[in-house]
């Protein structure tokens, strides 16, 4: 009995959209508390590095609303109006997600170095001890949240989440900095607080810059590689009645494939018997290849294979 409903538990659908909105709620109803904790932590104990990292958390709660907002949208069906889909809305909002932590990246690493070109150290403040205490909190909070949120990303093979992911991680880095930064101005090194803010825009750019190539990569039609092009034509020149794999081109479209093929057979084969062939290999391809959300056959007589 237990192994029956262990089996239909299994075979349950996976709620994509229920799973998109606990996700988003996580990430954006967390980085609003952490954001808040951090901001009072680097006024109250006057460091400008926890100030920075404040702002950084409160980009992400942005970014995790825009990731939301992309997710939700590509998973829309086609339309009259877009006939193939609606993945590429995933990756216009991870360009928009990357420019937010260009934008917020540039903005603290201006005011860190400000700070550092005065020369005016004596005057720069001394954080307090809640400014450390927020550094640690928030070094734990945003790695739960990387891995919390990377999980489904995995599972949803979404390009926005798993940038959303980074961003969460790289406010635990860019919070790894404030605790070094801080704790060097504690111990009497006030200007390790403006380097911890140049060090948290750093780790910002980035992953700006590595979420903004995916993101126009796969919005260029850019080709899957040829390892995964080997693979899938290896794939196709094993199944039955097929005599070779005349071309085969890939292109990233969002976060799914799509692949155009011509595949040789037999001269001698009836239309409905080449046609028969190449509905096999379109549905194994698509069932073995899950990423693939089509393929385009076109079948070519074996002898005018290459011509």
């Amino acid at each position: 009995m237990r192994q029956n409903q262990t089996e239909t538990t299994a075979k349950k659908p996976l709620d994509e959209n229920r799973i998109i909105r606990q996700v988003s709620s996580v990430g954006i109803f967390g980085n609003i508390i952490l954001t808040a904790f951090k901001l009072f932590a680097g006024i109250y104990g006057n460091s400008g590095a926890m100030v920075s990292d404040a702002v950084h958390s409160l980009s992400d709660v942005f970014a995790t609303f825009i990731a939301f907002l992309g997710v939700k949208i590509s998973k829309r069906s086609a339309d009259k109006m877009h006939p193939y889909g609606h993945e590429r809305l995933e990756c216009v909002a991870s360009v928009i997600l990357g420019l937010i932590l260009l934008v917020t990246g540039l903005g603290i690493g201006k005011a860190g170095l400000a700070n550092i070109f005065s020369g005016d150290y004596a005057s720069l403040t001394i954080p307090g001890a809640i400014a450390l205490v927020a550094a640690v909190v928030s070094i734990v909070v945003k790695e739960s949240m990387y891995w919390y949120t990377r999980h489904y990303a995995k599972i949803l093979n979404s390009p926005a989440f798993l940038a959303d992911a980074w961003h969460h991680r790289s406010d635990a880095f860019s919070s790894i900095g404030s605790l070094i930064g801080i704790a060097g101005a504690m111990l009497g090194f006030p200007v390790l607080d403006s380097v911890a803010s140049v060090v948290i825009c750093l780790f910002i750019l980035k992953v700006a810059y590595d979420i903004l190539k995916t993101a126009v990569s796969n919005m260029l039609d850019t080709s899957c590689g040829e390892e995964f092009d080997e693979r899938l034509g290896a794939f196709v020149a094993a199944q039955a009645g097929v005599a070779g794999v005349d071309a085969l081109h890939s292109r990233a479209f969002g976060n799914r494939v799509y692949v155009d093929l011509e595949i040789s057979v037999d001269p001698e084969l009836k239309l409905r018997e080449a046609h028969d062939i190449s509905e096999q290999v379109h549905s194994s391809v698509e069932h073995s290849f899950p990423e693939i959300k089509h393929i385009m056959i076109h079948v070519n007589p074996a002898e005018a294979a290459g011509v």
